[in-house]
């Protein structure tokens, strides 16, 4: 939760920072420091897997954690000082994505080695609760300081806070851990991991569907900033407050996702498409105050595909290449970002904001139809529907239903 905070406090004030001080409110530049935060997972997130698969994930993220607090005392020593371009951010930026793509899967993986692995999915569910918690504190945080203390402020509070998991990190009682056992180093471990994806359709199938909705419809970052700006009229103030709406409704969807003992396909794609349906609506939301309520089961959508995603594929992975399959997925899913954010920065600078938006809604729409579409083709499954509960019954193999 303290890093979360820190993160999303992070990004909130460094877009703000770069829409509002270093430029005259491009919504491109802001598309680009997005971009240049998750190009690093598109281009080496396969050799950080071979790393969590290797090293010790504890050590680890502390030595990840300890790399962001540098980033965040340069930026706020830059600001403070005004001595701030565009062009330190945009190097910042790319630095932090080259730490975060360790960080990402070495802290999923690590939630296995926390607690039973029955109770895995749980786990799974409960951090990324945490997670979001963080995230509802983080904007709000951000967006006050940004108004009344100055946008210095917002990153030397990241520097001091990203300290706590370092020394959580340290005093954690080592016996109480489920450690799992790491690979020894060898040729082609890159290859092998591509090789067993290759054996798993189900991973396939939630990697191309929450890839192509992260491209195009995750990149709230651009498009609540646009909007609170342009569309509304509103403050940082605002733009923060509008995160906390939507942070509240993933914490609603983290904590019923903290319930499942099984994800499934299923439940990835049917939260998809009801993401891409609310979104939408939050599209035509006509002011400030629709958009902040619609943002609410926005984030329950959001969290409910995002951590049944997670959580099927760690749960039903290998552990010899957890670390590995992982970052294949974190680097397609976080990765395809670079690919969107500049669409989608253009779309609002040249189409208005609502179509970046509306681009994200019907992008995820179509991703949710077209899998269930092959699902159905390929994996030989029954659909009845009934007028009584259960309203739709799947008959089909039995491991593709669970998966």
């Amino acid at each position: 939760m303290f890093a979360g905070t820190a993160v999303w406090m992070q990004r909130v004030a460094q877009d703000w920072v770069v829409y509002t001080e270093m430029t005259a409110q491009d919504a491109r530049a802001v598309g680009y420091i997005t971009a240049l935060q998750f190009l690093p997972q598109l281009l080496f997130s396969p050799y950080a897997g071979v790393l969590v698969d290797r090293l010790n994930r504890r050590r680890l993220i502390q030595v990840t954690q300890s790399a962001m607090v540098i980033i965040s005392l340069i930026m706020a020593f830059l600001l403070y000082f005004d001595l701030a371009k565009l062009w330190h951010f945009y190097i910042l930026a790319a630095a932090g994505g080259c730490v975060q793509t360790i960080d990402n899967p070495a802290r999923q993986i690590f939630v296995n080695e926390l607690v039973p692995s029955r109770l895995v999915p749980n786990a799974v569910s409960l951090n990324s609760a945490a997670f979001n918690l963080a995230r509802m504190l983080g904007p709000a945080a951000a967006g006050v300081a940004l108004a009344f203390l100055g946008s210095w402020v917002v990153f030397a509070a990241n520097a001091f806070i990203l300290l706590g998991p370092v020394i959580m990190l340290a005093i954690m009682r080592i016996e109480d851990l489920f450690p799992a056992a790491r690979v020894s180093r060898a040729r082609g471990q890159i290859m092998e991991g591509l090789r067993y994806l290759r054996k798993r359709p189900d991973i396939m199938v939630i990697t191309a569907v929450a890839s192509l909705t992260s491209c195009l419809g995750l990149n709230f970052q651009l498009t609540t900033a646009v909007m609170a700006r342009e569309v509304y009229g509103r403050g940082p103030g605002e733009f923060g407050l509008l995160g906390s709406f939507m942070a509240l409704g993933s914490l609603a969807g983290a904590l019923v996702a903290a319930g499942r003992n099984t994800p499934r396909v299923r439940t990835v794609i049917g939260a998809t498409f009801a993401f891409g349906i609310t979104e939408g609506f939050l599209a035509l939301a006509p002011n400030y105050w629709s958009y902040a309520l619609i943002s609410i089961p926005l984030g329950f959508f959001t969290l409910t595909m995002i951590i049944s995603a997670n959580a099927a594929i760690q749960i039903t992975t290998d552990a010899q290449v957890r670390g590995r399959v992982m970052a294949i997925y974190t680097m397609l899913f976080l990765g395809a970002t670079p690919i969107g954010s500049p669409l989608v920065g253009w779309i609002a600078q040249n189409m208005g904001p609502r179509w970046s938006i509306g681009v994200g809604a019907i992008g995820s729409i179509l991703a949710a139809l077209l899998a269930s579409l092959w699902i159905y083709r390929h994996w030989d499954m029954n659909i009845y529907m009934n007028i009584h509960r259960p309203f739709v019954h799947v008959e089909g193999p039995r491991d593709r239903m669970d998966d």
